[in-house]
């Protein structure tokens, strides 16, 4: 997406109205090995006033795979491109880039990034361990673009709980 020293490409995340019917989407015609499942909700993973969340994540071929459920209607970035119905949906919403090393190396990309070319939309950080910033490349793509950072720790342990394949 954004050629950068240091970023790969991490990620295809789509969001949906049931994270259960989507996941079983993924399992069953797509092969997906299965999913590791969280909320943001009171986790400390988000502050006041960010968008509350459900995702599930799975491995396949060394992309990542994020299904995403917005919870009530605390998150438009994510809501708002679910089509009306009651029936199941899931709906395309961002690639991921993650920026891999120290954090010069992420402070580096942010910087780099012409944010009057690529509106940034959202943002955060989880303590010292994540920092990203989602920019909307909508009205280009079709989609928005996540950039994310973690810390080796925090890396290494979500490696560990995300399902994979090849395993």
């Amino acid at each position: 997406m954004f050629a950068r020293s240091n970023a790969l490409h991490h990620q295809v995340a789509y969001v949906t109205n049931s994270l259960e019917g989507a996941m079983e989407v993924f399992k069953r015609d797509y092969a997906a090995p299965g999913f590791f499942e969280f909320t943001n909700a009171g986790t400390g993973v988000s502050n006041p006033g960010d968008p509350q969340l459900r995702i599930a994540l799975s491995r396949v071929g060394g992309v990542e795979i994020e299904l995403i459920e917005p919870i009530g209607d605390t998150a438009p970035l994510f809501k708002d491109v679910l089509p009306a119905g009651p029936e199941l949906k899931i709906q395309f919403h961002h690639v991921c880039i993650r920026i891999e090393g120290p954090l010069e190396n992420w402070n580096a990309h942010q910087a780099s990034i012409d944010t009057e070319k690529h509106k940034v939309v959202f943002c955060g950080q989880l303590a010292e361990l994540m920092r990203f910033f989602y920019t909307d490349e909508r009205a280009r793509l079709g989609h928005y673009v996540e950039h994310v950072w973690m810390a080796p720790a925090l890396l290494d342990q979500m490696r560990a709980a995300i399902p994979r394949f090849p395993a």
